[in-house]
Order: C-alpha cells, then sequence, then structure tokens
C-alpha cells in the first residue's frame, strides 16, 4: 500500500482527544466546524501552530500522519494561499472514514508555547511532559 504523508496543526485540546484515541484518529468536529483540514507539508503545519494556535489556546502542535494514497484521491488538493498553503478539505461527515485508513499512528514533531519573544519551539518530549493532561483551553 502506497501512503502519503499527511500533517495537522491542533491545539492542546485536540491533542488530548487524539492521544486518548491511541493516537489513532482525529476527534470530530464541532458543529461550527463542517471541514477537516490536513495541510500537505510540515511547513505550512508549523505556521498555523506557532501563530494560530498559541495565540488562540496558549500552545500548538504539529502532528504527522500517514493515510492510504489511494483513498486520499477523492480530496484534490485545496490551495489557500501561497504555494506552501496546500491542505485537503474532508467534509466532518467523512472523518470517521478518514480515520480509519490512518496508516500507522499520529504522532506530534512541533510543539510551541508563548514566550516573550513570541512563539517557543520545543521538542515533541517536551510538549507532552509540560501540557497539562486536564487543561480546558479552548482550541482555535
Amino acid at each position: 500500500m502506497n501512503t502519503k504523508t499527511l500533517y495537522r496543526p491542533v491545539g492542546p485540546r485536540e491533542l488530548k482527544l487524539i492521544e486518548e484515541s491511541g493516537w489513532k484518529a482525529f476527534p470530530p468536529r464541532l458543529p461550527e466546524q463542517p471541514i477537516f483540514y490536513p495541510v500537505m507539508n510540515e511547513e505550512y503545519a508549523i505556521q498555523i501552530a506557532r501563530d494560530w494556535n498559541v495565540a488562540a489556546s496558549g500552545s500548538g502542535f504539529v502532528t504527522r500522519f500517514d493515510v492510504d494514497a489511494e483513498f486520499l484521491i477523492r480530496y484534490g488538493e485545496q490551495v489557500v494561499g501561497g504555494n506552501v498553503h496546500r491542505e485537503l478539505w474532508v467534509p466532518a461527515e467523512e472523518l470517521e472514514e478518514f480515520n480509519r485508513h490512518i496508516v500507522g499512528s499520529i504522532e506530534v514533531t512541533q510543539s510551541f508555547f508563548p514566550s516573550p519573544e513570541g512563539a517557543e519551539q520545543q521538542s515533541p518530549g517536551q510538549a507532552t511532559k509540560e501540557r497539562s493532561p486536564g487543561e480546558e483551553v479552548k482550541d482555535g
């Protein structure tokens, strides 16, 4: 089976739900979130986690995961800015099926926390040690 590596920037609440799934699935979308947006490259995911999730949620994380490439054909790449800003638009009602096509585990590759100079990057190991397990911060 051929796979495609995708990325998803998340805040602390979504990260906790991913962890609760055993690192195997993304949580259902909220009613006001009709689309699930995985992105095609880590650079774009870092921009969102660092610049948007930290401001909205107090921290931001980049996840990486592989998906069956044949399954992904149904979702055309969307360019939503510059050439680096590429993402897939997965309707919320298809997320459960999308999750079943994830191959392996979802991994955290980058984490960002606020600092006086702006968002500060930390290693993935630090992210899980310093994140409060019961944190109830609203994700952006």
